[in-house]
């Protein structure tokens, strides 16, 4: 039987000889699996080294390593006990920026934050300089920024800049197509060159092709019709639960109600609460400022907020409320109930989001959510485009 080592072809494993290439794969496969696989693996080369060290500062700290037996990665042992280690957490950034491609850096960053609560990347003003703003980082930022000082609170303000800037760009034309109206099948007299018809004007005018000269004479031009929304008056109320968990949904409804703002038949409020409400609508054109007065954390009292936006209806048949909470309520959940059937029986919508971001994937309470649906309320999650497109086609109603 031919043994791994006589087989032909077959790439040396790194380290095993003099002037050796690396095998690029086998190195990965090192990365991934740790030191325990280096037997098999061969050693690293210097590049993936650093690499591997980078990796190893911030999984090696998993504490479901030790119980599985598994020992870090290293040249150097390594004594037990919970010391400080000699790699400081600008280090570490310095590293992961200098030796891994973008997407890889978010991901570090954002298991850094979330996963092992590594809190300096947002607090100490030297890794703020540094860091790479991300949406991970500007929910750690909002979750931390009472406990900053105006000099690091003043660097932290950048990154929600930042990302405020940049989910912007991105939802604002999604947002703003939903209400602009889309072709319809109906010809239209109105010669606009955005509308052109280009089919239904070839199909009518094939009588007029050339074939000598590979021409088609346009006799006459056809274009499409453009349905638009009613400019009826209607109301959006969005009211936001910042506890904790609801961070990246407090973050898109203040930039989709930014971009709400000042749309033709459509007023906009945002509220935030926790066991207090806080209406925020005076900042929602300025949403780097709203996100700054947000606080996140405390309890909850949903009934309280639904009670507030109740107040704020107008014309119940033109009003849509949308409830953004993971639905624990910590008040009295037979009151949440009876208000959002009140709002329901006078005629409004009221939408119960479990989750309002680019992911919709939600984690709520679904006995609460199964009793608002029993009151009339929609139930789900939606990004911001999806709720856009809802409130658009109530508006074309």
């Amino acid at each position: 039987m031919t043994t791994p080592e006589q087989a032909p072809g077959r790439a040396s494993l790194p380290g095993e000889g003099p002037g050796t290439v690396p095998d690029a794969g086998l190195e990965r496969w090192r990365l991934v699996l740790g030191s325990a696989a280096e037997r098999h693996t061969g050693p690293l080369g210097p590049g993936n080294a650093g690499r591997d060290a980078a990796l190893d500062w911030l999984y090696g700290r998993d504490p479901d390593l030790a119980r599985r037996g598994v020992r870090r990665s290293g040249t150097a042992p390594r004594e037990g006990g919970d010391g400080p280690s000699a790699v400081t957490a600008i280090d570490w950034l310095d590293d992961i920026h200098r030796l891994f491609p973008k997407e890889t850096i978010e991901r570090l960053e954002r298991d850094a934050v979330e996963k092992y609560g590594i809190q300096e990347i947002v607090t100490d003003p030297a890794v703020l300089e540094r860091v790479e703003p991300s949406q991970t980082l500007l929910r750690a930022v909002l979750r931390t920024k009472h406990l900053m000082n105006p000099q690091v609170l003043g660097l932290a303000r950048r990154i929600v800049e930042s990302v405020v800037k940049q989910l912007l760009a991105a939802l604002r034309p999604e947002i703003r197509r939903a209400f602009h109206g889309t072709h319809s099948r109906r010809p239209s007299r109105v010669p606009l060159a955005r509308d052109f018809d280009f089919r239904q004007t070839v199909r009518a005018n094939l009588a007029h092709y050339q074939p000598a000269e590979r021409r088609l004479l346009i006799e006459r031009a056809h274009f499409h019709s453009r349905t638009r929304p009613q400019v009826t008056r209607w109301q959006l109320i969005l009211l936001v639960d910042q506890s904790g968990s609801m961070a990246g949904s407090v973050i898109h409804s203040a930039v989709t109600a930014a971009c709400l703002w000042g749309l033709p038949g459509l007023t906009t409020h945002l509220v935030a609460f926790d066991t207090q409400v806080v209406d925020l609508t005076s900042d929602v054109t300025d949403p780097v400022e709203l996100l700054m007065r947000v606080q996140l954390g405390g309890g909850t009292n949903i009934a309280r907020a639904v009670e507030y936006g109740a107040g704020l209806v107008e014309n119940p048949r033109r009003t849509i409320v949308a409830l953004i909470t993971d639905f624990y309520e910590g008040g009295d959940p037979y009151r949440l109930v009876r208000a959002v059937r009140g709002l329901v029986e006078q005629g409004s919508t009221v939408l119960g989001l479990a989750a309002l971001d680019e992911d919709a994937d939600p984690d709520y309470d679904r006995l609460t959510a199964g009793k608002l649906a029993s009151a009339g309320a929609h139930i789900g999650a939606m990004t911001p485009g999806r709720l856009a497109e809802f409130v658009a086609e109530r508006l074309g109603r």
